[in-house]
């Protein structure tokens, strides 16, 4: 028997918070009865599970990395009529779902999986998962600047970013190309970063994601994970995220 939120995540139908919310929503029947309690325990095997209606499979977890293209939002529709990031998903044959969200103007590094334990270990802010951006700046920056954003800035809402990694990669007659590794993921973070040093950003690409590398990916383009891949991310963020969520049920 397994809990309800941890089958309807590793049947990639959201990460774990997710399906919590489409439980206590009502949207969730097992055996043709609503369930709503999030303590509700299965057997993916025996018990029908629905969503909305519709029969929740168990399938094999799968992992894949893709290069998301600029203007395109990172959800499966949108009441814009925008590119979504569905347009790709819909040609991966299991369901899957992205890790976090990049901005509609921002392109690069995604993983997606239907391993729901793997998305909630890789976007709970222990984990530190590195996150490495090129950024296009408007105007030079100088050392002081340079040296704000490694140290921390106070965004609009008044938190203070934490140390990142900064790197300067040229500066062009009227722009900065910056380098800048985060461990953290506030909100259009690096945009507001910039605003807050006085420097709009004008481009922005994540290179990386937890050490993977959209190099020889062009945008649109979608790879599985290798095996080493696989293998350095359960042992460095699911195995000890899993380690922690059983002794938090034994304290």
């Amino acid at each position: 028997m397994e809990r309800l939120q941890k089958v309807l995540a590793r049947a990639g139908i959201a990460s774990r918070r997710a399906s919590e919310e489409l439980i206590t929503a009502g949207r969730v029947r097992v055996n043709g009865r609503v369930v709503t309690e999030l303590g509700t325990k299965v057997d993916p095997h025996k018990d029908r599970v629905e969503v909305d209606g519709k029969r929740v499979v168990a399938e094999k977890p799968v992992y894949y990395f893709l290069h998301k293209p600029r203007e395109m939002v990172t959800t499966l529709d949108d009441p814009e009529g925008r590119a979504t990031i569905g347009d790709i998903l819909r040609r991966i044959p299991e369901r899957v779902v992205p890790v976090g969200r990049l901005d509609y103007h921002t392109s690069g590094a995604l993983l997606v999986t239907n391993d729901g334990d793997m998305v909630d270990a890789l976007l709970r802010p222990r984990s530190a998962v590195p996150k490495v951006y090129a950024v296009k700046f408007q105007g030079h920056l100088d050392v002081p600047e340079l040296d704000a954003l490694r140290n921390g800035v106070t965004l609009d809402d008044g938190y203070r970013t934490q140390k990142a990694e900064v790197f300067v990669l040229r500066q062009e007659q009227n722009h900065s190309w910056v380098q800048i590794t985060l461990t953290e993921g506030k909100n259009r973070q690096v945009h507001r970063m910039g605003d807050a040093i006085g420097h709009r950003v004008m481009r922005l690409t994540r290179q990386s994601f937890a050490g993977l590398s959209i190099e020889g990916l062009r945008p649109g383009e979608y790879r599985e994970l290798t095996r080493d891949e696989l293998s350095r991310l359960k042992k460095q963020y699911l195995n000890p995220y899993r380690r922690a969520r059983e002794a938090s049920k034994g304290a």
